[in-house]
């Protein structure tokens, strides 16, 4: 059994290493930390010049026709890099939903921009009485002849303020099961009656509560059949659980083990200390089982499939590891590590205790770890709802 990518990833790679050598600066790195927003508009543009945004695509849509495997070397190597991807991932997420299920029209009429680097998107599924059961959606859509008249709420719609379109789930049926009854829109943020507040997380990310009031939004900007809308919204659950998170756990064991090789303390390196090593190898560890589970999802990908519960079981685990990773590399560095970064003597300049921060809503974006065990019981192993 071959757990390597293989030579044609490696060599794409290497590739993007000299590419964020050239673009992507310690001071793009601090705006994304300081703002909380994980975007940079330069930085996304030189992607799509280089034909990234969608790199696996096949060249007649606008991609390089690059493996599932070669993208997944791509993501490792921009998460390592601390590169602001979360514009990247949210329009991959979506562009891929529009290439799936998408009309013709939207797809040329959307697609070609996102490809060139020059739109990004934002998520609209959650809302103030459906978090993690997006399915319980009350913001409604009527049909007005060629248009939808929205009105509604969304939580959590990241990268609002950036982003050209929200994809947003609407109930179109109220009088049905509450999984049937739902229509998927691309709603432009710069309509009239769209309204962005931001919200600012205990990790330091910006995201934004969105109001709708009276948007009314063409029905070519609808994905998907009317008042089936959750199928399209399982679609793209199903990618962006599949890639949360790549190497975020990572990146910050890599700095905490560079820390500790250069770092003495009663005058030996920290990383002589056994119990210090023990604690990097169980982060260790674990970290190479998630990427396993990512893999296994590329390999999915790979095979003409769309990952379903591959993605869940990559999602919980990777989740709740990456919480337990980050407190046992906390308990590690010692009553200094709640030392933000910036601060002086903070180890491993902060960043664990900025991950520690933010550990705890990847257990909640994308579903959560319940919602994630549902899913593997009852798709994967057969069993009864709970």
């Amino acid at each position: 059994m071959d757990f390597r990518l293989g030579s044609e990833a490696d060599a794409f790679r290497g590739i993007v290493r000299e590419f964020l050598d050239e673009h992507l600066t310690d001071e793009i790195r601090e705006r994304a930390h300081e703002t909380g927003t994980v975007h940079d508009w330069d930085f996304h543009r030189a992607l799509g010049e280089r034909g990234w945004i969608a790199a696996s695509w096949p060249v007649e849509y606008g991609g390089q026709g690059r493996s599932p495997y070669e993208l997944t070397a791509m993501r490792e190597e921009l998460r390592l890099a601390g590169a602001p991807t979360d514009g990247l991932g949210n329009t991959l997420i979506v562009a891929r939903t529009i290439n799936h299920l998408g009309s013709p029209e939207l797809k040329e009429e959307l697609l070609p921009r996102v490809l060139r680097g020059e739109m990004i998107f934002a998520l609209g599924y959650s809302e103030p009485d459906a978090g993690s059961d997006a399915a319980a959606a009350k913001t409604r859509a009527v049909r007005d002849g060629d248009e939808w008249v929205i009105n509604g709420q969304k939580m959590f719609t990241t990268l609002a303020h950036e982003a050209a379109y929200v994809l947003l789930l609407a109930r179109t049926d109220p009088d049905v099961a509450k999984h049937q009854g739902l229509t998927m829109f691309l709603v432009p943020l710069d309509a009239a009656g769209v309204e962005i507040t931001p919200v600012h997380t205990l990790g330091g990310e910006r995201t934004n509560v969105t109001y709708y009031t009276d948007v009314r939004v063409p029905d070519r900007l609808r994905v998907g059949d009317v008042d089936h809308g959750w199928e399209v919204a399982t679609v793209a659950l199903a990618f962006e659980r599949g890639g949360m998170g790549l190497t975020e756990s990572d990146r910050m064991w890599r700095q905490t083990v560079e820390w500790a090789s250069t770092t003495e303390r009663a005058g030996a390196p920290v990383i002589d200390d056994p119990l210090v090593r023990d604690r990097l190898a169980r982060v260790a560890i674990a970290n190479e089982v998630a990427k396993l589970l990512a893999y296994r999802v590329s390999w999915v990908v790979a095979s003409g499939g769309v990952p379903s519960i591959e993605g869940s079981m990559h999602k919980l685990f990777y989740a709740e590891r990456f919480q337990t990773a980050v407190a046992e590399l906390m308990d590690m560095l010692g009553p200094e590590a709640v030392l933000a970064h910036g601060a002086d003597d903070a180890p491993v300049d902060g960043w664990v205790e900025h991950q520690y921060r933010h550990a705890p809503v990847t257990t909640i974006y994308g579903g959560t770890s319940e919602v994630m065990r549902n899913i593997i019981a009852q798709r994967g192993l057969g069993l009864p709802r709970a």
